[in-house]
């Protein structure tokens, strides 16, 4: 038996309670790997809430980093062997000792990366990624604005727009988140009342050429109303809630507005995606173009204290279980 978090039903932070499960085997194509820590993200509070469905008892998580335990049939193929340090933010059950892993979404962890930055990197790192590369490929000289620039995502985000070469303005809620997203590279940092009026004011009355949302409802009408002319609005997360429906109208007459919600799975297709986009952002770590802040670790047992910090929006960075 392993130690993990299990939930019986949906409900707040408190269903998440230490409990035990039968020791993983992996089956073809797997690895096992013992969990050196577990990435807490915004989906498994949807799921233990019950907003995305799952099936009780559930065991979050899918990002973690480890040591591979034992390799499954075929799996060597994919060039991993017992000893190997991995991460992934495809992983099943992660919170818990150990965890099972298709090799083909595993990361093999550069030497000079320590486990805990690398378990704190997949998934809001390769979202940074995509954002920047893929959603809308920033170019030199463009000007961004990134809500909620002391997460996890923006805080990268922030980094990977810099070295870019782009502009960055950034909304934060408090002083010290501000300090944080300055210390990332943020040429502006405001807060979100009347946002779009700062930006506007910031940018000459043009607006911006991208705004990356992950917030949501509450900022998704402000959002439309900081982009320029043929500006996109990138809308990859409801922190605050999800974006109701809207007249595609406010589009044509905001400015022949683009709007596109994108995931992180659709950004993963296959193995050679998966090592082109954290390959760069292991090889930025190690050349120390890209700091990873992790906010806070809890040990295993208190995942329900991490969800209740997460959803508070009282953390900053990554936060992190370790079992």
């Amino acid at each position: 038996m392993i130690n993990a978090i299990v939930a019986t039903q949906p409900g707040g932070p408190e269903v998440l309670v230490p409990g035990e499960l039968e020791m993983p085997h992996p089956g073809p194509g797997q690895l096992l790997v013992r969990v050196a820590a577990a990435g807490v993200n915004f989906i498994e509070t949807y799921q233990r809430q019950g907003v995305y469905q799952v099936p009780f008892p559930f065991t979050p998580g899918e990002e973690a980093a480890g040591t591979v335990s034992a390799v499954g049939d075929g799996a060597e193929a994919a060039g991993f062997a017992k000893g190997d340090r991995i991460a992934t933010a495809e992983g099943t059950r992660t919170y818990a000792e150990y965890m099972l892993v298709d090799a083909e979404k595993a990361l093999p962890i550069p030497e000079g990366v320590d486990l805990l930055t690398a378990a704190a990197l997949p998934l809001q790192g390769m979202t940074a990624h995509y954002l920047v590369t893929s959603s809308f490929r920033v170019e030199p000289g463009q000007t961004a604005l990134v809500h909620a620039g002391a997460g996890g995502v923006g805080l990268l985000l922030i980094q990977l727009l810099k070295a870019r070469g782009a502009r960055v303005i950034t909304t934060v809620s408090t002083d010290a988140k501000a300090e944080l997203a300055g210390l990332a590279g943020a040429d502006h940092v405001i807060r979100y009342h009347d946002f779009p009026e700062q930006v506007r004011e910031l940018t000459g009355g043009a607006g911006v050429d991208v705004v990356y949302d992950g917030v949501g409802r509450d900022t998704f009408d402000g959002s439309l109303a900081s982009l320029r002319v043929r500006g996109m609005l990138v809308l990859f997360g409801g922190a605050s809630g999800q974006v109701p429906p809207f007249d595609l109208q406010r589009l044509n007459t905001g400015g022949s507005l683009f709007v596109t919600r994108p995931t992180l799975k659709h950004h993963l297709l296959n193995a050679a995606e998966r090592r082109w986009r954290s390959s760069e952002l292991f090889a930025a770590v190690l050349e120390g173009t890209l700091s990873v802040r992790i906010g806070a670790q809890y040990p295993l047992r208190e995942a329900a204290a991490a969800h209740a910090a997460l959803e508070g929006r009282g953390t900053t960075g990554k936060v992190l279980l370790v079992p």
